[in-house]
């Protein structure tokens, strides 16, 4: 199945908590999504790997994404290593996507820096002749995507585009309360974190406001690109009524 664009995070929630308005935008229009995560996030505090993989399933759901798959890279311990590029790989030539989203480079997280720096490797070496790889004992085609863009988590950046969400906003926001142990549940028993908390929540619609208001809507996530993004002039005046 070749998709439209494929997301890589390094923890199941990753995905949804930064660009699953855009995600649900792209569904919405018929296009097909994906989502790699890294790792199961089993070092979380708050639930298991297991739980948390059925979360991710009911968000997948929600979000309407053809397919989702975890790489079970160990949590806490993402590295760019040969046996890591050729996990990313073979997932690039397995789905041959247009588009690929990954972490900023710049984050608190270890995690999230090393995924960041992992996929841009490996779609380099996605595009190699000699890097084989097999998908089902069958070998594997060289591919490398189009576009790689960032999306924003902890750490903030200077955007290269905002793309409005207003319309999928609430339906990014049903993705992320999928993960009922992770965020703010008043009936949990589990140990309170930074982002169980109400406010959490609260910042994480902030957020979207105030990258909304920068275009002119009510709702908005940022990108990062490292290379000049084209304006199509003649589309974007056609769209205005």
């Amino acid at each position: 199945m070749n998709l439209d664009i494929l997301v890589f995070a390094a923890h199941p929630d990753d995905a949804e908590l930064t660009m699953g308005g855009t995600i649900s935008k792209l569904t919405k229009n018929n296009l097909k999504a994906g989502i790699i995560d890294l790792t199961r996030g089993e070092l979380g505090t708050r639930g298991n790997a297991d739980i948390r993989q059925e979360e991710a399933v009911k968000a997948a759901g929600v979000m309407g994404i053809m397919i989702r798959e975890n790489l079970q890279i160990p949590d806490g311990s993402v590295e760019v290593t040969v046996e890591n590029v050729h996990k990313v790989v073979i997932a690039l030539r397995k789905y041959r996507p247009k588009f690929i989203f990954a972490p900023y480079f710049n984050d608190r997280h270890p995690d999230h820096v090393n995924t960041s720096k992992l996929v841009k490797r490996s779609l380099f070496t996605s595009g190699l002749n000699k890097f084989k790889t097999f998908e089902k004992e069958a070998p594997q085609h060289p591919y490398r995507p189009a576009k790689l863009y960032y999306y924003m988590q902890a750490y903030t950046f200077e955007p290269s585009f905002i793309i409005d969400i207003s319309d999928t906003f609430e339906t990014k926001m049903k993705a992320v309360r999928s993960y009922s142990t992770q965020f703010y549940n008043p009936k949990s028993n589990e140990p309170d974190t930074f982002i169980s908390s109400p406010e959490f929540i609260a910042n994480v619609e902030a957020r979207a406001k105030f990258y909304g208001f920068q275009i002119g809507k009510k709702y908005g996530e940022p990108f990062y690109s490292e290379e000049k993004v084209e304006l199509n002039l003649v589309g974007l005046l056609k769209s205005i009524k």
